[in-house]
């Protein structure tokens, strides 16, 4: 896909926006509205579990450039259940000057459960992006999350040796902070990642150190660039891998262990996963 080179760092892209509101009835969670500007939308909601509600998100123009602005907001109403993942990886593409914002609000009310499982983000070398990831819980809430950022295109060879990311991940509890993380990149220097061109995190809420231990003893395939962490109930796995086809291998299993503990469910994949 060509992409037009912006000299201008007030150039505007495309401006959008998504709002998802879900609530919960006797038989199934249910889309009470979508309300979407610009190319920012979703498919019809499946239910492979019969309760729990599947969505994609889509974003028809494949890839976000420099001076793109887009805002998701999803609110889950209590005791319903969502799982929300996207077709395909979101693409930051090269700009010389305009930054791509996204921006993503997650709120979660009482015993409500959300799992955000998206594709990777892969930011090309000359991306000027800005990611803000807020997830807001509060008691009862349940929260399975996961967040893998490719740096350049390591397949073909190519590093992410220009540009800038700031990346910016944030879980609160009752307005409480339970995690503030901040990635900052830029000018090529990748020592912050130990120049590792897959960069993950994974989330569960509530969780134990039960649950930790049994995490741990999976990261082993992650190999030495890996760990998890429990503040608060909050389990956080992170981790800098090398190759693509591990690092989502072990985030699924990582993801199928976890949940008929936090959810009591057995895992059912997104059948567009495996297409």
């Amino acid at each position: 896909m060509a992409v037009a080179q912006v000299t201008d760092k007030t150039y505007k892209g495309w401006q959008a926006s998504l709002a998802l509101q879900f609530f919960h009835t006797p038989e199934k969670t249910l889309l009470r509205s979508a309300r979407h500007y610009g190319p920012l939308t979703v498919q019809r909601p499946f239910y492979p579990e019969d309760d729990t509600c599947h969505l994609y998100l889509l974003h028809p123009p494949g890839g976000i450039v420099g001076g793109d602005e887009l805002d998701i907001t999803v609110t889950l109403d209590a005791r319903s259940h969502v799982l929300l993942t996207m077709p395909g990886a979101s693409k930051f593409y090269r700009s010389a000057g305009a930054t791509a914002r996204l921006t993503q609000h997650f709120y979660l009310a009482a015993d409500a459960a959300l799992e955000w499982l998206p594709q990777d983000a892969i930011f090309f070398p000359g991306a000027q992006a800005r990611v803000q990831t807020v997830f807001h819980l509060c008691t009862g809430s349940r929260l399975l999350a996961w967040d893998l950022l490719c740096l350049g295109r390591p397949v073909i060879g190519e590093t992410f040796d220009h540009g800038c990311l700031n990346n910016r991940l944030e879980v609160w509890k009752d307005d409480q902070p339970l995690l503030i993380e901040r990635l900052h990149l830029a000018d090529g220097d990748l020592s912050p990642v130990a120049d590792h061109p897959w960069v993950g995190t994974l989330l569960f809420y509530p969780a134990n150190e039960t649950l930790l231990e049994s995490v741990r003893e999976k990261l082993d395939v992650l190999g030495a660039f890996a760990g998890a962490t429990l503040t608060e109930g909050l389990l956080t796995v992170r981790f800098l891998g090398d190759d693509n086809l591990i690092c989502l291998r072990a985030m699924r299993d990582i993801w199928c262990a976890m949940r008929p503990h936090l959810l009591q469910k057995a895992p059912v994949l997104p059948r567009i996963w495996q297409t």
